[in-house]
């Protein structure tokens, strides 16, 4: 029998149990649900977030980190993460965000209708987070020095004034836009036209500032999934500059939509700055060919480029630079681009007409500005689109892509996919029959540039050649031996078979399949005939000061007139 010591021994045993069950199920279940609430609060805080950034006419957007000390525009305290508007640079907090966007108005695209017919506005002024190294427009001193929200900033000219300096008439004084004024398009501005489309009437010539002498327009193109994925930063700061309605980005506005409002602005005065690869520019060059064919030849915009892809062999050719990675800042930028020269760019029309005898497909017909190959240099390009098309997500990067493009030119000089090249084509330049030499490429060029800065046409600049330019209606044709040749001529241990100059060129693919490419865009081709041919002409911006020191020494490129046509021929 059980005495009563052993009953109570049993007994104390159980609630031990049970309390260890208890506190074992108690450490297990409240970490699950302090996240779950955690996670349910981050959700909802997230989707009011976004129905503020919704309705909002800032263009806000989130941080987890502030790139410089930054204080919110409410509550004037540091804050580390939060949400700022790419448009007027106000800054907040996540728990101020409903209050900012209540209290402070955005830059405006257009003039409010209420406001009147203006000829000038106010300065607009921002409280805080002034740029670094600014200096007050009234004692010249610099501001932002103290450790919280002072000092203001204009958000059209971005002029800076120290608390202590901002007296009442300059609340109200009359704002100039700065020293960016020529580029800008005024809000008032914007609003006259729209009073005089409504009045139907289409002479814009007295409204301020068409008919100022040295307003040139400039709107920013850019393409957010170029190279280097800078296109989003770019996208922001030039919006903090200009007049956001002058900025689009190209993932969401195609650029025949963008030009139209070269439209609403004076004849030959507008100015494109193009963020992106040779393929963008391309882009936005059909884009204007398509104005040209609705009869809109007087608002054809000039051209800059903002190299942001691989090659940008094309921007290269316009003094623009090899590739930007955020050295310049965009201040200069926009510098840059108001003080370029006008220059033609020779665009040719590229038709591929399959052979056979049944053959009832239509010609492929493409657009060069670049260049045109056949060979290695184009098979390297159909391997990397390849690659690329399966795994986007690995070439966000320059210095990935290039190396891609090694890989598969080492693997070239072992395999040799396209030898005896000269034994499967005919090549014709200006009806005249060419003897071709034994050959593995041969390579169409327009520009002074090719495989991402390499001057092919020149070689080692150590034997006369013909004078070759980007607007003589001339085309350059090489031959390369393979892609170990292509690589001593990008060093310059080596020459390039030139086979000569030409207005029209015709190459006859007799048998086999060989890789091809136009300015970067390569695809596999059966037998056929090749026709290159005159199209138009791009009025482009050229820009002097990148120029390099290769570019100066040589001959085979001068530096273009100076004279600028208005009409394109």
């Amino acid at each position: 029998m059980e005495g009563p010591g052993s009953r109570s021994v049993a007994a104390s045993s159980g609630l031990a149990d049970c309390s260890l069950v208890c506190w074992t199920l108690c450490s297990v279940l409240l970490p699950v649900l302090i996240t779950l609430w955690c996670s349910f609060q981050r959700s909802r805080r997230q989707l009011l977030i976004r129905d503020i950034f919704r309705k909002s006419k800032h263009d806000w957007h989130y941080t987890d980190l502030f790139g410089q000390p930054s204080y919110c525009c409410v509550c004037a305290q540091h804050i580390l993460q939060g949400a700022f508007c790419s448009c007027c640079g106000l800054r907040v907090s996540e728990g101020c965000l409903k209050k900012a966007d209540q209290r402070f108005l955005c830059k405006e695209i257009v003039m409010r209708s209420g406001a009147g017919a203006h000829s000038s506005m106010p300065h607009h002024w921002i409280r805080g987070n002034v740029p670094l190294c600014s200096c007050c427009m009234v004692c010249k001193q610099q501001c932002g020095t103290q450790p919280k929200l002072c000092d203001y900033r204009c958000v059209w000219c971005q002029y800076t004034v120290h608390d202590e300096c901002m007296v009442d008439h300059l609340k109200t004084e009359e704002c100039r836009f700065g020293e960016f004024r020529d580029l800008i398009i005024p809000p008032y501005y914007l609003s006259a036209i729209n009073h005089l489309r409504k009045d139907k009437r289409s002479s814009y010539e007295k409204v301020v500032p068409y008919s100022r002498k040295h307003w040139m327009p400039v709107i920013i193109l850019a393409n957010t999934r170029s190279g280097n994925n800078m296109g989003e930063t770019l996208l922001r700061e030039f919006k903090i500059l200009l007049n956001p309605v002058q900025v689009f980005d190209l993932s969401k506005t195609a650029p025949a939509k963008a030009l139209q409002l070269c439209l609403l602005l004076p004849c030959n005065a507008v100015r494109v700055l193009v963020c992106g690869g040779d393929g963008t520019v391309g882009w936005v060059l059909d884009a204007i060919d398509e104005m040209k064919i609705k009869g809109q030849e007087l608002f054809i915009p000039q051209v800059a480029v903002l190299p942001l892809g691989t090659g940008n062999d094309l921007s290269n050719t316009l003094g623009w630079g090899a590739g930007y990675a955020g050295e310049v800042p965009v201040e200069q930028i926009l510098r840059n681009v108001m003080e370029a020269d006008g220059v033609k760019l020779d665009r040719w029309k590229v038709q591929v007409t399959n052979k056979g005898y049944y053959n009832l497909r239509k010609p492929k017909v493409f657009t060069m500005n670049n260049y045109f190959s056949i060979g290695p240099d184009a098979l390297m390009a159909l391997n990397f689109h390849a690659h690329r098309e399966k795994t986007p997500s690995l070439f966000s990067s320059r210095i990935i892509n290039k190396a891609v493009y090694f890989f598969y030119g080492t693997k070239d000089c072992l395999v040799q996919e396209c030898k005896d090249l000269n034994k499967k084509v005919e090549l014709e330049l200006d009806g005249e029959r060419i003897e071709l030499p034994n050959l593995e490429g041969i390579i169409v060029l327009n520009i002074g540039y090719w495989g991402g800065g390499c001057r092919l046409w020149e070689g080692m600049g150590d034997e006369p050649y013909p004078l070759a330019r980007y607007d003589d209606g001339l085309l350059e044709v090489v031959g390369v031996h393979g892609s170990f040749h292509c690589a001593q001529i990008q060093v310059k241990l080596a020459n390039p078979v030139r086979l000569g100059q030409a207005h029209t060129v015709r190459l006859i693919l007799k048998s086999s399949k060989m890789p091809m490419q136009v300015d970067g865009e390569p695809w596999a081709q059966g037998p056929c005939t090749v026709t290159i041919t005159h199209k138009t002409h791009a009025l482009m911006l050229y820009h002097s000061g990148e120029q390099t020191d290769d570019d100066a020494s040589s001959t085979s490129e001068p530096e273009p007139a100076r004279e600028q046509t208005d009409e394109d021929e």
